[in-house]
């Protein structure tokens, strides 16, 4: 399990802090879930998910003011004594005594937002299920081509960072050279990243290591990238049959999802650089609906029914 530090939450959502005297230094958040209690202010805790940071919008805080002072106060203990994260008052919404009183007691720090409920929901959701996705280190070199993102992958020393480097100087974008932190945040989306203490670098066998970002400017780095492609060279085997059409996709796996996957044979004289180049227009055309070996086989198939 991966998690985020509260104090990481509350700089990235600009969150004022309303118990001060609670210590939020070691606390974290373990899921990217959130959870309105509105059951839990009826006084129902079967399946209460304690564990997920508790928004208070204007519905509960609506509920809770029309409440005496007494089954609010008593309904907050209860809420109170689960270990929660944290409480967020969306809108502004200011905490009741009571509220304060038993956060304090069980060291539950409150935090405000002027946001609505539903816009900081959606924002805090998306942004939880980047930082805590499952992830992995893979070693390639991940790039922004066209707007594709292309992992390339392939045996130490077989040219994937001089690759790199070319797509860069061709006006492309690098995200990651040697190590690729790569993030699940849903069945279908893959995001790859770099480590932030090789971040902007390339090394190239025989000249060192280059700082992209200094070199080409801050327009020739990314932070992160969706991957859509991967491309894995190989050092060409004469006799083995490589696709030469395209009909059919290759995948790879990575993180229980499916990249289609295309290998590259590797030998000299070959521009690879372009290459990626066209295998990521490619790959966008497919998305849009061409696809240009079907097309082919089409033309093929008809033109072979006029002969006949």
């Amino acid at each position: 399990m991966y998690s985020v530090s509260l104090k990481k939450v509350i700089k990235e959502f600009d969150l004022k802090i309303l118990t001060e005297e609670v210590d939020i230094d070691g606390k974290l958040v373990e899921t990217p879930e959130i959870n309105r209690p509105a059951l839990q202010l009826a006084g129902f805790f079967e399946y209460f998910d304690s564990e997920r940071l508790q928004i208070i919008g204007i519905v509960e805080y609506t509920y809770l003011s029309k409440m005496t002072p007494e089954s609010r106060g008593e309904t907050l203990k209860k809420i109170f004594s689960h270990k929660i994260p944290a409480v967020v008052m969306c809108r502004g919404l200011d905490a009741f005594p009571e509220m304060i009183t038993y956060a304090t007691e069980s060291k539950v720090p409150i935090l405000q937002t002027d946001t609505t409920t539903s816009d900081f929901m959606g924002e805090i959701i998306r942004w939880l299920n980047v930082q805590l996705a499952q992830r992995v280190t893979m070693h390639g070199v991940l790039v922004d081509v066209y707007g594709e993102g292309i992992l390339i992958i392939g045996e130490s020393g077989i040219g994937k960072s001089e690759v790199a480097l070319e797509l860069v100087k061709r006006g492309h974008r690098l995200v990651a050279d040697d190590a690729v932190e790569i993030k699940r945040v849903s069945h279908e989306t893959l995001v790859g990243s770099c480590p932030e203490l090789i971040r902007d670098f390339i090394e190239v066998r025989g000249v060192g290591v280059i700082n992209v970002k200094q070199m080409f400017g801050v327009q020739s780095v990314k932070e992160a990238q969706g991957i859509d492609l991967i491309i894995k060279f190989e050092n060409w085997e004469k006799g083995k049959q490589y696709d030469r059409l395209g009909l059919e996709a290759e995948y790879m796996e990575v993180l229980g999802n499916q990249v289609v996957c295309q290998t590259i044979p590797v030998r000299p004289g070959r521009n690879l650089a372009m290459i990626c180049e066209s295998a990521a227009i490619n790959r966008r055309q497919k998305k849009m609906g061409y696809n240009a070996a079907q097309d082919l086989s089409e033309r093929i198939m008809s033109n072979a029914g006029n002969v006949d």
